[in-house]
């Protein structure tokens, strides 16, 4: 009986530590790295994969939420962005990574309602179980993965350099690196700082 509860004891531990290594934000891809593909639930039912797209020339994975300020900036953007590039072969799929127990607003059901309000063009895909934005590493909402043909990471950081305010942008990261892409050449710069709220999570 001893050994039971002790063996019992050590798989929890040993669960638990799993459990807090994959919400371990900020340790994953980096530029040059090859990005695993993900199925999530869009706010439209349907499940998302990047092999979905098989035109695809690249891919602008975005995590953002309803609940951010920072996101809510940039939600007119991301939605331009998709306009602008979807039809060129690098589509947008944007993650909401937070947990709603944590934050309400940021539940499946609300994500439905903001894309409708919003309008948004791109798909709005929920990360049940946050399973993938530790993966990629991302820390903030909203943060910009962007992934050529083969899925080799090309670009990591901010969308611009202007988050308050998109009239007075200076240097729009993201078409920066569309363009270096397209030229066959890596973007430069390959990383910019994300600026944007924390994703919530559990701490154990």
């Amino acid at each position: 009986m001893r050994q039971f509860f002790i063996l019992s004891f050590l798989v929890g531990c040993f669960l638990s530590v799993q459990l807090h290594a994959e919400i371990n934000p900020g340790n994953g891809y980096k530029v040059g790295d090859k990005a695993a593909d993900f199925s999530l639930k869009s706010v439209d039912g349907q499940m998302v994969s990047l092999s979905d797209y098989k035109d695809a020339k690249g891919y602008i994975v975005v995590f953002t939420c309803n609940t951010c300020p920072f996101s809510v900036k940039y939600e007119d953007r991301i939605n331009e962005m998709h306009q602008k590039y979807a039809d060129a072969g690098y589509p947008v799929i944007a993650i909401n990574p937070n947990d709603p127990s944590i934050k309400t607003g940021d539940s499946y059901d609300a994500m439905k309602i903001r894309a409708e309000e919003k309008g948004f063009d791109f798909p709005y895909v929920f990360d049940e179980g946050q399973k993938v934005f530790p993966v990629y590493g991302a820390t903030k909402t909203p943060h910009v993965y962007i992934l050529d043909q083969d899925m080799i990471v090309k670009y990591i950081g901010a969308i611009d350099d202007n988050p308050g305010d998109a009239e007075m942008v200076d240097m729009n990261y993201v078409d920066n690196a569309i363009a270096s892409i397209q030229k066959g050449v890596n973007p430069d710069p390959a990383s910019t700082k994300a600026i944007g709220c924390s994703i919530k999570y559990k701490k154990s």
